[in-house]
């Protein structure tokens, strides 16, 4: 068995370690990590000789500047990073004459939407890190047509810092904590990306479909308001034994932050799944055993 080798950029992102993780039910991939100190994305001149060393058959450019209010302030950097980074791997990737993932986000979109996001939608991004992102995508689109491109939103893992753990680490020492209730969208694993990512890295490297390629909505099922993944989450802590803290919803406004937020973010995954044949969990189901695992390791 000839194995496929996936090359992942982002050495400590949650979508990387939990690829990593979930390559071990793929005797079939190979995954080689590729991140600081061997490439800088911040200086994307530093990406392409070391890529083409380790000659993979596919790429996931899952690494990205994610510190959404910061990027207000270093918008140069976020744009490097998550704009032009990914279009060096992408055309790293066209002269390799081999496929790109490019991981992307929820943010490209402005929230004003009242139902679900569907690919087609204009994009209007609120924010720094928004537009830094939707130039990721338009770079990789540009370099090249053997590309997927996976929109995904709130993603949370046992690993780096997150939404869940953060709600954990505060619950252990208050009994009361303020969450914003009037942003929706659905909280995403990154154990279930990573089990999507393998499902459509194997589809495209099977088959030359163009139907396979281009953009994907990629969140687990439902929705939520923060406010109500974080009741979610101390519900599943109490009955593991865990912290346990009540949760007051407020609006937006009375926790304002630099970047500002889509209201709405729920992604419709429907043509992933119709494409791929990708169908990921509902939300709440998917919370449980990373709060599981997280209070294993606390």
């Amino acid at each position: 068995m000839t194995r496929k080798k996936i090359l992942v950029t982002g050495r400590e992102g949650q979508v990387a370690r939990s690829l990593l993780a979930r390559a071990e039910n793929h005797p079939d991939i190979e995954i080689v990590i590729l991140g600081r100190p061997e490439i800088d994305l911040g200086e994307p001149d530093t990406i392409v000789s070391p890529l083409k060393a380790i000659r993979p058959d596919l790429i996931v450019s899952a690494a990205a500047y994610t510190a959404v209010d910061q990027a207000e302030s270093e918008e140069d950097l976020a744009r490097r990073v998550n704009g032009d980074a990914p279009g060096v791997l992408a055309q790293a990737a066209a002269e390799l004459g081999i496929p790109i993932l490019q991981i992307s986000t929820d943010y490209v979109f402005d929230g004003s939407k009242t139902g679900a996001y569907v690919e087609d939608d204009p994009v209007s991004p609120l924010g720094a890190y928004g537009r830094s992102k939707l130039a990721g995508e338009l770079a990789v689109a540009a370099a090249t047509d053997n590309h997927v491109i996976l929109r995904t939103a709130w993603v949370y893992s046992p690993y780096g810092k997150n939404f869940l753990k953060t709600m954990l680490r505060l619950g252990a020492d208050r009994d009361l904590i303020k969450v914003v209730a009037d942003q929706y969208g659905t909280p995403t694993s990154a154990h279930d990306i990573a089990d999507a990512v393998l499902t459509v890295a194997g589809n495209v490297l099977q088959s030359g479909d163009p139907a396979l390629r281009g953009t994907f909505h990629l969140t687990n099922a439902g929705r939520a308001s923060w406010a109500e993944f974080a009741e979610a989450i101390f519900e599943t802590s109490k009955i593991q034994g865990g912290p346990f803290c009540n949760v007051e919803h407020i609006p937006s406004s009375a926790y304002p932050t630099p970047a500002q937020r889509p209201a709405n973010s729920q992604l419709d995954c429907s043509k992933l799944a119709d494409k791929h044949g990708v169908s990921m969990p509902n939300w709440r189901e998917a919370v449980k055993p990373v709060v599981k695992q997280v209070l294993k390791t606390v």
